[in-house]
């Protein structure tokens, strides 16, 4: 039976994967007036910055990093946050946030093909049918019933961004894995330093347009609610929830995307449209469940 305890980290989970979700929307309404680097750029350094107060109690911990562990979490920063995160921003510049989801959210299938090619281990039943109706998923929205919408640069970044999200997920999972660090020093320090990438790279090609009081306050909302907020809870809920209820919610943001989208920006998903999208986010669930 669930606790008190449970339910409140299922409400918890929920609600930041729905936070997640509406920065799909908010990112698509941004671009309208800001470079994508440069808008992904003020996102995360106005996020680190927000969460500067807890490294400093950390600072302590800082001392005892080696210059490997700072090579690690500038890695990741690079990873997650410069390619992973700056391709989300400049893709949504040219893609439908729906078609860019789905994209997405075939990470779990590759990190797992990793996972077997590197560690050796074999699928198991539920995995393989989760493989196959993820491709059965995409094969229904990409079909000739719909063609590809988006321009050709848009897939190709979409393609590029994916790989980086692979690559940022088994990092991820290997710097926290060998416990260098605590979550807030981890999170800070990559954050802080993939955010002056990005910065520097969009200011430097795309410069700082005049910004509105609206573009203003999308940028503040994704980087304190949606980012340091978000992550903060999301965290909080992994001590209660196990991996497969996480992912469970995690897969949620596939479907609340593309309702969020055909609300608020008009992307109009038909029958086999949302059927693929439900099969895709079934599979990838299937392929996280990991076998006893």
């Amino acid at each position: 039976m669930r606790t008190l305890s449970d339910r409140r980290a299922i409400l918890q989970a929920l609600f930041v994967t729905f936070l997640w979700a509406t920065s799909w929307i908010l990112i698509k309404w941004g671009l309208r007036e800001i470079p994508p680097l440069t808008f992904a750029g003020l996102r995360y350094a106005i996020a680190a910055c927000v969460l500067l107060p807890g490294l400093w109690q950390k600072r302590a911990e800082l001392r005892t990093l080696t210059r490997n562990h700072w090579l690690q979490l500038l890695t990741l920063g690079l990873v997650f946050y410069a390619l992973t995160q700056g391709g989300q921003f400049l893709t949504l510049k040219y893609l439908d946030a729906i078609p860019f989801s789905l994209i997405l959210s075939f990470t779990p299938l590759f990190v797992a093909a990793a996972g077997t090619v590197a560690l050796r281990e074999r699928l198991g039943r539920l995995q393989w049918i989760g493989l196959a109706a993820t491709l059965a998923g995409a094969a229904l929205y990409f079909g000739p019933a719909n063609p590809f919408r988006g321009a050709a640069l848009g897939f190709m970044s979409a393609g590029l961004t994916l790989c980086a999200n692979v690559v940022s997920s088994l990092l991820g999972r290997s710097v926290n894995r060998r416990r260098m660090a605590s979550p807030i020093v981890v999170t800070t320090i990559s954050m802080g330093f993939g955010a002056l990438l990005l910065l520097g790279a969009g200011l430097g090609t795309q410069g700082l347009p005049a910004l509105t009081l609206k573009g203003w306050g999308i940028i503040v909302w994704l980087a304190v609610a949606n980012t340091a907020i978000a992550f903060t809870l999301w965290n909080r809920t992994l001590r209660v929830l196990s991996a497969t209820e996480s992912s469970v919610i995690n897969n949620t943001m596939l479907v609340q995307i593309a309702v969020l989208a055909w609300i608020f920006i008009g992307e109009k998903p038909g029958w086999l449209e949302v059927a693929g999208l439900l099969a895709v986010a079934g599979g990838t669930l299937l392929v996280q469940i990991r076998r006893r």
